[in-house]
């Protein structure tokens, strides 16, 4: 299956049922080794494409990674990653916010560690938590220190949508690409891979009962869910929903949309100017001397 970024992007203003979406597409890759040698291929251009970039310093790149736990969100970004120049590229996975986070706006942290030019960023969870784990445990919202009269489930989360859309057509003004993945992962699919880090130690350290609990709450993410990718996936800042049951299958999607995104942005290796060329030669006159 030769892969078209388009068939996986969600349109603006589009509304997301995502029973419609597959978590399974028939793999474009013919084998294993296959898989490997187009990997390889994706990460050989990425990171060319990662050099130009850096060099041509007018551009940053945010990726922004969401799904369900075990959705492959960790393995993607592995291997996507794995031939990048470490100096230009962050990575950044959002927890529980701290003290410190909670005494500011709810897109404050991320901002922080927002790319700058010249680099790509990487954002393993995202701001994008505040309309999904906390829409499906509003007990966390109510811990937020808000007014009481901004606490209304009614009309927040409306307005959340609306100040990430503003902030990312902010930032698309001022040079910054976002791509935004959701790793669609099925919910049996889901429960072989928790088996599987119960069953292989190595795997143990990845599961608590805590993601059991989660795991419960399926109906409510798959809902806010719907409802986060129906309202902020834009022209400028669109969602991916990348089918997560194949691992193999979901990062050479990722990695095509993100060579996609990168060969339409117009980026030369600066020039030299005649008097820079003029020191060069004469710096090579010494060296060669």
């Amino acid at each position: 299956m030769k892969i078209n970024s388009e068939h996986f992007r969600v349109g603006t203003g589009e509304k997301v049922k995502l029973k419609q979406w597959p978590t399974r597409v028939k793999p474009c890759y013919k084998s294993k080794e296959h898989y490997k040698e187009i990997l390889a291929q994706h990460v050989e251009e990425l990171s060319e494409r990662q050099s130009l970039l850096y060099s041509y310093n007018r551009y940053s790149v945010l990726l922004i990674f969401q799904g369900m736990d075990a959705a492959g969100k960790d393995g993607v970004i592995k291997h996507l990653m794995s031939g990048v120049n470490p100096e230009g590229c962050e990575a950044f996975s959002f927890k529980q916010p701290s003290a410190e986070d909670l005494e500011h706006d709810f897109l404050w942290r991320t901002n922080l560690r927002l790319p700058a030019r010249g680099k790509i960023g990487i954002f393993n969870r995202s701001y994008y938590e505040e309309v999904l784990i906390v829409r499906v445990h509003p007990e966390i919202l109510h811990g937020q220190g808000l007014p009481d009269e901004l606490l209304d489930e009614k009309t927040i989360w409306q307005e959340r949508y609306h100040s990430i859309v503003d902030m990312e057509k902010h930032l698309h003004r001022n040079g910054t690409r976002i791509i935004k993945f959701f790793l669609h992962l099925s919910k049996e699919e889901q429960r072989k891979r928790f088996l599987m880090r119960i069953d292989v130690p190595e795997k143990n350290w990845k599961f608590s009962l805590a993601d059991i609990e989660e795991r419960k709450q399926w109906k409510h993410y798959m809902k806010a869910y719907e409802a986060c990718l129906s309202a902020t996936s834009t022209a400028t800042a669109p969602w991916y929903i990348v089918p997560a049951d194949d691992k193999e299958n979901a990062r050479l999607i990722v990695s095509h949309v993100v060579l996609d995104t990168l060969k339409q942005l117009r980026m030369t290796y600066p020039k030299a100017g005649n008097a820079r060329r003029k020191e060069l030669q004469s710096i090579r006159k010494l060296l060669v001397k």
